[in-house]
């Protein structure tokens, strides 16, 4: 499951901030890497949230430092919502 959510926000990150760097990885931090600053972040999460069909609340925002985080409460979002 981690690599389709990792996927789809790559696909995320290319057609909603115009991402055209190297293909995103897991210790990649949002901020220092991606270069994402406070409406992009937003912006990212929205799309994530529409895509995945999850609700990322303010706690989660708050955790979530790298892709790998954002991979990783999704996923956690997603096995919560099946279970």
């Amino acid at each position: 499951m981690g690599t389709d959510i990792l996927q789809g926000i790559t696909e995320v990150a290319r057609e909603h901030l115009g991402w055209e760097g190297e293909p995103l990885r897991g210790d990649m931090r949002l901020v220092e890497d991606l270069r994402l600053d406070s409406v992009r972040l937003l912006t990212l999460a929205t799309e994530v949230e529409n895509r995945f069909r999850v609700v990322l609340d303010e706690e989660d925002e708050l955790a979530i430092v790298t892709v790998g985080d954002l991979v990783e409460t999704v996923g956690r979002k997603l096995r919560r919502d099946r279970a």
